[in-house]
C-alpha cells in the first residue's frame, strides 16, 4: 500500500471517527465519571472493535450483513437494545463521576465493564460494518497481498480511533472540574438522552438498498 493511499484513507477515517456517536458519547462519560486514565480500559475497547470491523470486512462479513437482511436486522436490534439500555442507566444516575477508593478487586472489576461496555457498543453497531465494508476496499490494492494492506488500515484506523476517544475523554475529564457537584447529573442526561435517540435512529435504520 502506498503511503500516499494510507494517508488518504486516514483522513477520511479521523472524520467519520470525530463525528459524535455512541463511542464518543462513552468516551466523554467515561472521561467525566473516572478520568483520563481511568477511562483507557474503554479505549481499548474501542481499538479491538476496530479490529474486529476491519478483519469482519477482510473476511467478507462486511457484505454479508449488505446481502442479508436477517442477520443485518439482527445485529441492528442488538445494538438498538444494548444502546437504549445504556442510555436509561445514564437516565436513571445520580451523578456522582469520581470514583470512590475501594478494593482492588472491586476496581478491576470496573475496569472490565468500562472495556466491554465500550467493545460492546462499537461491534453491534451494524452502520460501522457497512461503513467499512463501503470504505476499506476503495483503498485496498486488487493486485497486491491483500493481508499487510488490510493490517496496515486496522493498525491506523484502531490508532486514530484511540487517539479520537483520548481527546474526548480528556474534554469529559476537565470539564467536569468546571462543574459544580449538583450539575454533574446534567452530563449524565446528555449522554443518555443521546444514546437513547441514537438507539431510536438505529432501530429505523435500512440499508441503502432495501
Amino acid at each position: 500500500m502506498h503511503t500516499t493511499t494510507l494517508l488518504l484513507f486516514c483522513l477520511v477515517a479521523l472524520v467519520a471517527i470525530a463525528t459524535p456517536g455512541p463511542t464518543v458519547l462513552l468516551a466523554l462519560s467515561n472521561g467525566a465519571h473516572y478520568g483520563l486514565r481511568r477511562s483507557l480500559p474503554g479505549m481499548l475497547g474501542t481499538v479491538l472493535s476496530d479490529f474486529v470491523l476491519v478483519g469482519a470486512v477482510a473476511l467478507g462479513l462486511g457484505a454479508l450483513l449488505t446481502a442479508s437482511e436477517f442477520w443485518f436486522s439482527m445485529l441492528k436490534w442488538v445494538g438498538a437494545i444494548y444502546l437504549a439500555w445504556l442510555g436509561l442507566r445514564l437516565l436513571r444516575s445520580r451523578g456522582g463521576f469520581e470514583l470512590p477508593a475501594n478494593a482492588a478487586g472491586k476496581a478491576q472489576g470496573s475496569s472490565r465493564a468500562i472495556f466491554l461496555k465500550s467493545f460492546l457498543v462499537a461491534v453491534t453497531n451494524p452502520k460501522g460494518y457497512l461503513f467499512c465494508s463501503a470504505l476499506l476496499p476503495q483503498f485496498i490494492d486488487p493486485v497486491a497481498a491483500q493481508a499487510p494492506q488490510y493490517l496496515a488500515i486496522g493498525i491506523a484506523f484502531a490508532g486514530l480511533d484511540f487517539a479520537v476517544m483520548l481527546v474526548y475523554a480528556f474534554i469529559g475529564a476537565r470539564a467536569i472540574r468546571l462543574l459544580k457537584a449538583s450539575a454533574t447529573r446534567w452530563m449524565d442526561r446528555l449522554c443518555g438522552g443521546a444514546l437513547l435517540a441514537l438507539a431510536g435512529s438505529l432501530a429505523f435504520y435500512r440499508r441503502a438498498n432495501s
